[in-house]
């Protein structure tokens, strides 16, 4: 990845976990009914092959972690765990109220937040309390994100007694000057602790998260962590960009100053010295950020074109419906979008009323479906083709122009029915993705909504 090629494309755009992105969402055409039908057509398509996803956001944690986007609540009194355990399954019981059968659970992740925060016996009441009138699919994959600091052998041995087999622990970064600036104080031991922790009880896969262009980190700090996690191997990593979007309400990102943090040509650095140390000791890497081992899921379903991309980031297979339980989660029905109130007091009130507690979405057009497809193969497989008539769509020529650029830099080949990204192209999928972005093409905004692309 040349300065060059960083300097022209480092640009602000979506990590397309959707498509249509959120900020392009039409709040004219949705509605809670809509979403309802747009969920039920999904769920009676596909329940029975394939299953449904479930997400769980749990949005408490005790301390916050500077250079964090999600959606979090900061409090040590854990008297919110009940109330707050006892509303999701009331969310979950409106959404079995629509479905004419019992649903068949493929995969399930508990994000946040910090899961962990939550005691195990609270977790194993809220994941029984879902799979009480749920059946199982062959090959379920159910994991949830730990926090090395809080993640006790007891929260381990719970949520394996329940089905859980994935664990993805955040380590970001082990230099201590980074970890004073982004407020998670963590050493190496903790991180190893948990690992071999989770490997004793069972789990078949435990993952790591590590992120570059963090304030004041350094090409040295990257690599001491890289060779710190090259001793615990995980099964596979994200190894990300820290997405600085401090204009998001709430979000906790102004710890530090933006002067503190890498310059794009140094976050370049960190990454290029990244992927060789990890693709040095066995990892490869699986569409965008993320790495595996050979033996691990995500690698297989990415050599067997299964991969797919959510709100959930990458998984290793996809279900069409996606039910995102819990304060400011997102669903997916294929055909629509809806995100819950992000407030816990709108959260409860809605459901107080017996309301699923979402308060905007989208419903996908037929241009919308045909773009999502372009932009969930560039995504997962890099590339796309449009042999087949449902996905030829009126503007292609115009984004095969913008891409032009593109393939003159080497990041792409276009052929007469489908264009390849190249291994130079992979970094700036995101980039790629944007020129067959219709409705960002149609209306540039006018102040920053996302974060840079490299």
């Amino acid at each position: 990845m040349s300065s060059f090629l960083v300097n022209k494309y480092n640009i602000a755009g979506p990590r397309y976990t959707s498509y249509p992105t959120v900020p392009y969402w039409n709040q004219d055409t949705f509605s809670l009914k809509n979403w309802k039908s747009s969920l039920i057509h999904s769920f009676n398509e596909s329940n029975a092959t394939e299953g449904i996803s479930i997400y769980i956001h749990l949005p408490y944690c005790e301390s916050l972690c500077t250079f964090c986007g999600c959606n979090k609540r900061i409090t040590t009194q854990h008297n919110v765990e009940s109330p707050y355990i006892n509303a999701v399954l009331k969310e979950w019981n409106l959404y079995l109220e629509l479905f004419n059968e019992k649903p068949i659970i493929k995969e399930m992740h508990l994000g946040g937040g910090t899961p962990t925060f939550f005691s195990p016996e609270n977790l194993k009441r809220l994941i029984n309390g879902i799979l009480k009138n749920s059946e199982l699919a062959d090959n379920y994959e159910f994991s949830f994100e730990g926090h090395p600091n809080n993640t006790t052998k007891e929260h381990l041995q719970a949520l394996f007694d329940v089905g859980f087999r994935r664990v993805s622990y955040g380590v970001q970064d082990y230099n201590e000057t980074v970890q004073k600036a982004i407020h998670r104080i963590q050493p190496f031991e903790n991180v190893k602790r948990a690992t071999e922790l989770a490997r004793e009880i069972g789990y078949t896969s435990v993952g790591h998260d590590i992120i570059f262009g963090l304030p004041f980190q350094t090409i040295e700090h990257v690599k001491e962590t890289i060779l710190k996690t090259k001793e615990l191997q995980p099964d596979r990593l994200a190894f990300y960009s820290y997405a600085h979007v401090p204009w998001i309400k709430g979000n906790g990102q102004r710890g530090f100053n933006e002067s503190n943090l890498p310059t794009a040509e140094l976050k370049r650095q960190q990454y290029q010295l990244g992927k060789q140390l990890l693709t040095e000791v066995g990892y490869h890497e699986i569409g965008m950020d993320h790495f595996a081992l050979p033996s691990d899921t995500l690698y297989k379903s990415m050599l067997s074109g299964k991969l797919h991309r959510n709100f959930m980031g990458y998984t290793a297979s996809k279900t069409k419906a996606m039910i995102g339980l819990g304060v400011s989660s997102i669903s997916d029905s294929w055909y629509g979008f809806a995100q819950n109130e992000k407030s816990i007091e709108s959260y409860y009130k809605l459901l107080k009323e017996n309301l699923i507690p979402v308060y905007r979405g989208h419903i996908l057009n037929e241009e919308d479906l045909i773009i999502r497809k372009h932009i969930l193969n560039l995504m997962c497989q890099f590339k796309t083709s449009w042999t087949q008539d449902a996905l030829y769509f009126s503007e292609l020529p115009e984004v095969l122009n913008r891409l032009k650029e593109m393939e003159v830099d080497g990041l792409l080949e276009i052929d007469a029915n489908y264009i390849k990204v190249t291994t130079k192209g992979q970094p700036f999928v995101r980039n790629i993705c944007m020129a067959f972005d219709l409705l960002l093409q149609r209306k540039q905004p006018d102040t920053q909504l996302f974060s840079m692309t490299v």
